[in-house]
């Protein structure tokens, strides 16, 4: 009797083995792509055959008692913590994600890369045309959870548990130009990746910082009628003079040649002539030092001033290469302002707390607390918020 239950034991332990086998997670990238995914119902599922293989395998060499668990559904929340991977079914706007010219960002999926990172997991982001497809998608399985603004009567018809990302705190949210209605939504309420989503979301500390998120992504700078006609007018008027220069020193540097323009605008409003009280002078308002190390023999030269102001973008990114690409262009353009090393310092700060300092939101959190004692964190703060506004602007009105 002791005989065969040791080699009862020894054959849990390798149906074990032959689980993690072959729910093993593969190898997967983020998908920076803003093309749409149409919703499909899935004929057959690749996690529902491996599971099926498993509990033919399982069913000769388990105890009795672990054939139960074997018949359980196996939860979301298991799936992807054992793929590695939490696949969000989501639609873009300005309140959920943006996603153009391999610019990935946005509140939602910000807030959503934080829980991933909590988690342990990397994401996958399918955008769809609809919050009805991108729940359907959802519902089905193809993905994990959903990013949407969709309405309560559309989650409700659908039986999706939803959570509102800011717990209650709309207000966090409407100040912002946010849309209120911004939601993470799951099949099941009782899954523990719905259940620890709605601690994440709700935590004090992360509300707070929540707060601070929609902040930076503030909608209503181009909202009122004169920024929206200065800005507008500026890029009739003005930018088809300098068009091709942004576009050649943004290829040598390797920059979107938009960005280059949304720092154009937010330096000097694409004003060559441009001069501060501070002696900074251009479109790209370099001082003279910088020009001297960026090889700019003329700031008020449109050319060699684009070209100055791409260069010491390449290296600011340069200087945080460690961080992740969605974040990067953030942390670059805030060295640009006030220059890497109080970026870093910031960074270090973060660290000694114990908290992510290759997170942009973290960093941005940091300007905002402490602005009331430096005054270039609080500059910093709405330069790289302008420039991500102006950005947006320029590649969704772009026709």
């Amino acid at each position: 009797m002791q005989r065969i239950t040791y080699r009862v034991k020894v054959s849990a332990q390798s149906a074990k083995r032959r689980i993690g086998y072959l729910l093993r997670p593969a190898k997967r990238e983020l998908n920076t792509k803003s093309n749409f995914v149409p919703f499909i119902p899935p004929s057959r599922f690749s996690k529902t055959k491996k599971i099926m293989q498993v509990t033919s395998i399982a069913l000769l060499s388990l105890p009795a008692e672990s054939l139960t668990t074997m018949n359980n559904q196996v939860s979301t929340y298991d799936h992807v913590m054992i793929d590695k991977t939490l696949t969000i079914a989501a639609v873009p706007g300005d309140s959920t994600y943006f996603a153009t010219d391999g610019f990935q960002h946005g509140f939602g999926y910000d807030l959503v890369r934080s829980y991933a990172d909590e988690l342990g997991v990397t994401i996958t982001l399918k955008a769809y045309a609809n919050e009805q497809d991108a729940l359907k998608a959802l519902k089905s399985g193809t993905a994990d959870m959903a990013l949407t603004t969709a309405s309560t009567e559309l989650r409700n018809e659908l039986a999706l548990p939803s959570i509102n990302v800011s717990c209650g705190y709309d207000t966090s949210l409407t100040k912002n130009g946010l849309n209120p209605k911004v939601n993470w939504s799951f099949k099941n309420s009782d899954d523990p990746l719905s259940q620890k989503a709605s601690n994440f979301l709700c935590d004090s500390i992360k509300l707070d910082n929540t707060q601070k998120l929609a902040s930076f992504y503030n909608q209503d700078l181009l909202k009122d009628a004169y920024s929206q006609q200065h800005f507008q007018q500026t890029l009739t008027e003005k930018l088809p003079d300098y068009q091709s220069s942004f576009k050649q020193q943004a290829q040598q540097y390797n920059h979107d040649w938009e960005l280059l323009v949304a720092m154009g605008y937010q330096e000097s409003h694409l004003d060559a002539n441009a001069v501060s009280p501070t002696g900074v002078r251009g479109i790209m308002m370099l001082t003279n030092s910088t020009a001297k190390a960026m090889g700019v023999a003329d700031r008020i030269d449109p050319y060699q001033s684009i070209g100055g102001g791409a260069r010491y973008l390449e290296e600011m990114k340069s200087d945080f290469t460690d961080v992740p690409k969605s974040d990067r262009v953030w942390f670059a353009l805030a060295g640009y302002n006030m220059g890497p090393n109080a970026v870093k310092r910031i960074q270090s700060e973060l660290r000694a707390q114990d908290i992510d300092d290759k997170s942009w939101a973290n960093v941005y959190a940091y300007l905002s607390e402490n602005k009331a004692a430096n005054s270039r964190y609080e500059q910093a703060m709405h330069y790289v918020s302008n420039i991500r506004s102006y950005l947006e602007t320029i590649k969704t009105t772009a026709t």
